[in-house]
């Protein structure tokens, strides 16, 4: 039977623990820390002598970590990226805008466990060499916002953060910058942006990569909340210990939201790749199932950005036996890892973690319009296929719910969201955009198509 893993979520929602620094150090915080800044140069396994920050980033390394934010991007490989020669103070940002609908975990550490995160960015920033870090919370999570305020201030009371940390000789200064709420400053590049005081628009890479070009123009590393967390597990585990969790390519555990029309909505602590999407919805331990008398009908895998599953949906999977190499099985979509790799590989992603689950009480055309009116809204207006494409596919569903839709507006849907998607904007926005329309429309053409008065199958233009 599947259960949680918990290891970032070990002390949360336990009766008596506050986000408080004494009650945090009472389960062992900041030991980590402490045992990191003393630790001495060494000799690495290719023979060459390592700093106390490389064998830290070696760590990191070593454990695969994957960010939690979104994109899955090796956390090891990132830091490597750092420009180190420029001469440049290096800058760590912690990303703490979760906005992606569906996603709710980020804030849980930040109002519940505030010094956990501390601890990992103290951590992260040591290991990089960088002196400057900052938070950059969403403008909405105004309680976050106060406590973090409160847990800085214990920190550097502490001896935590400011100049000589523990007597080490190694000074960190962390600030809190409060976002105005826009889903755009997700994209590292967007949040930068807003950082330095100007309109969130992403930069296009290259040549802004932020580990070479990010804040002031500095060498810049943007990682998740969840993400710093666990370095701060990684380097206490070691990094071939916390590789042992979770599955390959997809180590340590993940914190997964589930919401939508499940018995027991919540967030979750699960081993990378150890729990399967149905085991998530159904197991009592974990969603529980739907509620009385509802059968499944959609599962939104990574939050609304993602393509979702059809229930009785087969998706094509890599065969597991190695004598059928390049050979394809098919799979329930409900019965695959939930992980990075093979989330990905069935034709969606994980994202950040935000399952949605949809019963057959849910109109999809009303949800895809819900959806389709958030990103209309959250675009930033810089590329001109995702400003108008999004702001179109958003009125053509309003049409169709006042009951004016066309028959060729369901290959009017699915034309336009082609037309953004495809690395046709400066960021990844589009393609956001663009999925949800193209899977919704796809894998429910027969609701769209009788939405409009349209025969399945019928060709552009009407009937």
């Amino acid at each position: 039977m599947a259960a949680e893993r918990r290891l970032i979520l070990r002390h949360i929602d336990q009766p008596g623990y506050t986000p408080d620094i004494d009650c945090y150090r009472r389960h062992g915080g900041y030991k980590t820390l402490e045992k990191a800044l003393r630790l001495e140069a060494a000799e690495g396994p290719d023979g060459r002598r390592l700093t106390p920050q490389e064998r830290l980033r070696q760590e990191v390394a070593v454990s695969q970590l994957r960010g939690r934010g979104g994109a899955g991007f090796p956390t090891g490989l990132k830091w490597s990226l750092v420009d180190r020669t420029s001469g440049k103070p290096i800058h760590l940002i912690c990303n703490a805008d979760e906005s992606e609908p569906g996603a709710f975990k980020d804030r849980q550490i930040l109002y519940k466990d505030p010094h956990q995160l501390l601890e990992g960015m103290i951590l992260a920033c040591y290991a990089n060499e960088a002196h400057q870090a900052w938070i950059y919370i969403r403008g909405e999570f105004i309680q976050g916002a106060r406590i973090l305020e409160k847990a800085l201030e214990e920190a550097r009371r502490a001896g935590f953060l400011g100049n000589n940390i523990l007597g080490s000789g190694y000074d960190l200064e962390i600030h809190i910058h409060r976002g105005a709420g826009a889903y755009i400053c997700g994209e590292e590049t967007a949040l930068i942006e807003s950082l330095e005081g100007r309109r969130p628009y992403p930069r296009v890479k290259p040549p802004f990569y932020p580990t070479v070009f990010g804040l002031y123009q500095c060498p810049t590393i943007v990682n998740n909340v969840e993400t710093l967390c666990a370095v701060k597990h990684v380097i206490e585990m070691g990094g071939a210990e916390y590789a042992k969790l979770g599955s390959p390519n997809n180590t340590g555990t993940r914190i997964v939201c589930l919401s939508g029309c499940v018995r027991r909505p919540g967030y979750y602590e699960i081993e990378t790749g150890k729990v399967t999407l149905r085991e998530l919805i159904f197991e009592e331990s974990f969603g529980g199932g739907l509620r009385e008398g509802r059968r499944l009908k959609a599962v939104i895998p990574g939050g609304v950005s993602s393509r979702v599953f059809r229930a009785g949906e087969k998706v094509k999977l890599p065969s597991s036996d190695p004598s059928e190499q390049g050979a394809a099985r098919a799979v329930d979509a409900l019965d695959i890892p939930y992980d990075f790799t093979t989330v990905a590989a069935a034709g969606s992603m994980s994202g950040a973690g935000a399952i949605i689950v949809l019963d057959d009480t849910v109109s999809m055309v009303e949800a895809l319009a819900n959806i389709a009116e958030f990103f209309a809204h959250e675009s930033c207006g810089q590329c001109v296929p995702c400003r108008e494409g999004s702001f179109w596919i958003s009125e053509i569903l309003r049409r169709i719910l006042r009951g004016e839709g066309r028959p060729q507006d369901p290959d009017e849907l699915l034309r336009i969201a082609r037309n953004i998607a495809g690395g046709k904007t400066v960021c990844a926005f589009g393609d956001a955009c663009a999925r949800p329309v193209e899977s919704f429309v796809t894998k429910f053409e027969e609701e769209f198509r009788a939405a409009c008065g349209a025969r399945i199958g019928a060709p552009a233009g009407g009937e």
